[in-house]
């Protein structure tokens, strides 16, 4: 008896989590190696268990056909007869040694040899940026109410909008649906205070002909947001991969398939599935972007540091009772007693291994041993960088600084008239290291550059990564 035919009818909905991609694509081979071994059995664990098994369902001897006895017994993985014959093969896998391969072949080539679903895949993409935080690049954003703004000092967890999962999800489908067809899934973070979702965008799938399987798997088609715990920020991300065949292969008018565009369209839609009809919002540029989610949390996340940071840190530390705007008299230690106490010193200092590893420089005409120039140059250093030492707690790896002044343009003209109106700058700097606020604070504790004239963006103090400067200012511009 013929197979009917099936019947692909065109919706809005969004791509369901079911949706299997062939156990044989190449790239779920990368895709799933990217894990460690114990991070693969302990997904295969949350699959097999009790209350996953019905959205994970494992290949079991049960659903095969009398056609397919005879290969199944050629087959390196045979199919088990129950579900926990599959939990004990795990076990056993997990119980000795050896390499992920063979998870992974056992996960491919036997218990889910009828398709990977979007979900499953999803949550190998989740555990692999769970399980390391500094493997995209996030861009901060800042979620700001439209309309009647709360007063500079109410308390922040007063601008976050309250959100249910599935109501969110459905808001953010009905906004970006009619443009593309995407994959939503929200999944809470083992690690760290925030709440992940992933979105895989992708084109019509009812083009003719069907589109490979490979673009079900097309990283630079995958968009994270993670939202913080009480926090008016959200971040987000794209992990891009150039020269993707999968993105190759698609029609040249296809939408949303620049990392760009992909990002555009879920911000514009984000805060829109966020607003409620007398709570609308928008999101706004915050000039930080990083590659350690930490760092994230610690300068735009639900703590006091975000505004603690720089000279100001050492309010954050409770050294100081008050505010730096309080005219009383405090009756704790002074500034310089806090920074120069013995604790302080050791915890800022480097460790004996760092000490040896670091090159030893001869000393130069920009560095003293006179004690009073020295002890002076580091409470200098210590006022304009605050407390945090010679590692930040929020190291940011990457800070771009645009100047936007004319190289013709004379400094004694600096009226108004003369300012100049390009936004096209004229001198890009690019500074990368594991921490650029603590190297520029190296430079000013060996006397290279002077901490008195460093700008408080370089100080840590506003805490960015993209300055764009006119007139020897940062302009506050939505540089997001």
């Amino acid at each position: 008896m013929a197979r009917p035919k099936s019947i692909r009818a065109p919706t809005t909905a969004s791509l369901p989590s079911n949706l299997r991609i062939p156990s044989s694509t190449p790239s779920l081979v990368k895709s799933f190696g990217k894990l460690t071994r114990q991070a693969l059995l302990d997904l295969a664990f949350q699959w097999l268990d009790d209350r996953s098994i019905q959205a994970f369902p494992p290949y079991l001897q049960e659903n095969e056909d009398q056609k397919e006895e005879e290969d199944e017994e050629l087959s390196p993985y045979p199919a088990e007869r129950t579900v926990n014959d599959v939990r004990n093969a795990y076990q056993e896998l997990q119980l000795r040694k050896g390499g992920k391969r063979e998870v992974i072949d056992r996960i491919l080539e036997g218990d889910w040899r009828h398709g990977i679903t979007l979900r499953q895949l999803a949550m190998v993409d989740l555990r692999y940026i769970d399980d390391h935080s500094s493997s995209l690049r996030w861009t901060a954003l800042e979620l700001a109410r439209i309309g009647n703004q709360p007063p500079p000092d109410a308390d922040l967890s007063a601008c976050v909008p309250r959100v249910h999962a599935s109501t969110f999800l459905n808001s953010l489908q009905q906004q970006i649906a009619p443009l593309v067809k995407a994959h939503y899934y929200l999944s809470r973070s083992t690690s760290l205070p925030l709440t992940f979702l992933r979105i895989f965008v992708t084109n019509s799938p009812y083009e003719h002909p069907r589109q490979a399987a490979e673009l079900l798997t097309d990283a630079s088609r995958v968009i994270y947001v993670a939202f913080p715990d009480s926090c008016p920020y959200l971040y987000t991300s794209i992990a891009s991969s150039p020269g993707s065949k999968a993105s190759a292969s698609t029609s040249p008018h296809a939408v949303a398939t620049d990392p760009r565009s992909l990002q555009r369209l879920v911000r514009d839609a984000l805060p829109k599935a966020l607003s409620l009809p007398h709570q609308r919002y928008n999101l706004k540029a915050t000039s930080l972007t990083a590659k350690s989610l930490q760092a994230l949390l610690s300068l735009r996340g639900p703590g006091r540091s975000n505004h603690s940071n720089g000279a100001f840190s050492i309010f954050a530390d409770a050294a100081l009772e008050g505010s730096p705007l309080d005219p009383r008299p405090s009756d704790t230690v002074t500034p310089e007693e806090h920074m120069n106490h013995p604790s302080h010193h050791k915890e800022n200092q480097p460790t004996d291994s760092e000490t040896s590893k670091a090159p030893k420089r001869p000393l130069t005409n920009t560095t003293t041993t006179d004690p009073h120039t020295a002890k002076k140059r580091t409470l200098t250093v210590q006022s304009r960088f605050g407390t945090s030492g010679s590692l930040s707690s929020a190291p940011l790896d990457r800070l771009d600084i645009r100047l936007l002044d004319s190289p013709h343009t004379s400094t004694t003209s600096t009226t108004s008239t003369s300012e100049p109106t390009t936004n096209t700058p004229t001198l890009s700097l690019t500074f990368t290291g594991t921490d650029i606020i603590s190297g520029f604070r190296k430079l000013a504790d060996l006397g290279i550059v002077d901490a008195k004239k460093m700008p408080s963006w370089m100080t840590g103090e506003e805490a960015v990564s993209v300055a764009v400067i006119r007139g020897g200012n940062r302009v506050v511009k939505g540089t997001g």
